[in-house]
């Protein structure tokens, strides 16, 4: 074994696979940073470029843009309060506010770190944990699937605010927008024109619903100030606050290496479900949403975190782990490396240089993080009556881009106008986000369970899995009720003393 990995080490290392590495991380950061262009579209677009580099050097290049996407995300997140990415989602909720505190290199810097020790430890885990975590993801079947989207869903009670009702209003929103479009058995739902019955892209409702209500609010209300901008202040992160965050970059970290490995979860769920359990456990709980430091680590860790588990069952198994991997498939296919079993027999030197070239790539994000934040960090020296029309436009070029659809372009404009009402009536924009993201996988893993069960509701009680979400869904259930119910015991008694 060593002198395979001595030997895989000795091939990473050498001018072109560092060239192609950097070159990597350093578009996926930029193009992760524009709103609307995803990192599954930089994968895409570069997988031609690969063609007539050697495998391990193009496989190299294209993990790069997916690790380099993945961090971008954050930065307009954090800046413009425009996710980048839909991992990048859950970022926004505590890291706009830190930026327009004046905290936008610190809140930078966080996720930085935060990106780079999930990706790091996710690398690792690549190497003693592809196929014990690979056999487990096979064990996941629609039951137990839907047992984690019913438990994943009890996030909204975590990232409701200070309303549990609102949030829970908004989340039937965003599963009612879930539906539209065609189900599993061919029936169109809600589509009410040609576009619709393709249901309403992830994207555009990502971006509309966070990043244009703040342009029609500056339009609607015309504020005074709304020509300055934003005070940098201090921008360094102190070795206090990195080590109050260690845990929950660790326990990030973790959640985002198990939920990474199961197809088709992917690092947005991984985000949220990471947010929702710092925001239980901290100690500076009720400040999550606010501007708090630890709710940036713990998203940003787990996102991070799934991206090299999503190779996991792509290596392991030949499933890829989500859409991006799904592309890498065809990166290997086209090298002659077939994914699953037999490559760990067949070509183990190819995976180790992978597994070693991706562990280089933590290093070179870091640098390339660095070397951007500070050129970032100015973006919030831009007055907001010049930034957010260059906001719009990035965001309509961005989504056009995808698809060259007119009717993204609309979806983008409607959930805006719709991101503004929530705005006004104060309900909270990030449980409507993560019941659309979880919809359509709840639904369709309950509807493939009852029709293996034949209508069965004892399918979902069948392994351990399922019995393990189940009773987790229970107790988080409990302890929300009973957190409400002392806020409500608190608030009448202090009510009363006033009176």
């Amino acid at each position: 074994m060593w002198n395979e990995l001595l030997f895989a080490f000795q091939s990473v290392a050498t001018l072109p696979n560092f060239l192609a590495m950097f070159a990597g991380i350093w578009g996926g950061v930029i193009i992760g940073a524009i709103p609307g262009m995803t990192g599954t579209m930089a994968v895409t677009l570069a997988l031609p470029f690969t063609f007539y580099l050697p495998p391990v050097t193009s496989l190299l290049l294209l993990v790069a843009l997916y690790k380099g996407s993945t961090y971008g995300g954050s930065i307009s997140a954090i800046l413009i309060k425009t996710p980048g990415t839909a991992s990048a989602a859950c970022t926004v909720l505590d890291g706009y506010p830190l930026a327009r505190a004046g905290k936008g290199g610190k809140a930078l810097n966080m996720a930085l770190i935060s990106s780079c020790i999930g990706d790091f430890i996710s690398n690792i885990s690549l190497f003693f944990l592809a196929m014990p975590l690979a056999m487990f993801a096979l064990r996941v079947g629609p039951p137990e699937f839907f047992m984690l989207m019913a438990f994943s869903l009890t996030i909204v009670a975590s990232i409701s605010g200070r309303s549990l009702v609102l949030g829970i209003i908004a989340a039937c929103l965003g599963l009612l927008l879930a539906t539209v479009g065609e189900d599993i058995y061919g029936s169109y739902r809600f589509a009410l024109s040609e576009d619709m019955k393709s249901g309403l892209g992830m994207v555009p409702v990502l971006i509309g619903l966070f990043a244009l209500p703040e342009l029609i609010k500056m339009i609607v209300f015309r504020p005074e100030d709304n020509s300055q901008a934003m005070k940098l202040g201090d921008n360094r992160l102190t070795l206090s606050e990195f080590r109050g965050s260690i845990k929950s970059i660790c326990r990030g970290s973790v959640i985002g290496v198990i939920l990474g490995a199961i197809p088709g979860i992917g690092p947005s769920t991984a985000a949220f479900f990471s947010y929702s359990e710092a925001r239980r456990t901290s100690k500076n709980g009720d400040k999550f949403g606010e501007g708090e430091l630890e709710g940036i680590a713990a998203s940003e860790s787990a996102n991070n975190g799934a991206c090299g588990a999503t190779m996991i069952p792509l290596l392991a198994l030949g499933v890829p782990g989500d859409v991006i991997t799904g592309v890498m498939l065809g990166a290997f296919m086209i090298h002659g490396l077939t994914p699953g079993p037999l490559l760990f027999q067949n070509n183990l030197g190819e995976v180790y240089s992978l597994f070693i070239g991706m562990l280089f790539s933590s290093l070179f994000l870091f640098i390339a993080g660095k070397l951007t934040a500070g050129a970032f960090t100015k973006i919030s020296r831009i007055p907001q009556t010049l930034l957010l029309p260059c906001i719009l436009i990035l965001c309509v070029y961005g989504i056009y881009s995808i698809g060259a659809s007119p009717f993204d372009v609309t979806v983008l404009l409607v959930m805006g106008v719709v991101g503004f009402a929530m705005m006004l009536l104060n309900i909270p924009a990030a449980p409507f986000l993560i019941a659309f993201i979880l919809g359509p996988m709840f639904e369709d893993n309950m509807r493939r369970s009852l029709a293996i069960s034949r209508g069965d509701l004892g399918v979902f009680f069948q392994s351990w899995i399922s019995w393990g979400f189940f009773i987790l869904t229970i107790l988080f259930v409990t302890l929300t009720i009973r957190r409400e119910w002392k806020k409500w015991r608190d608030r009448r008694a202090s009510a009363q003393s006033a009176s």
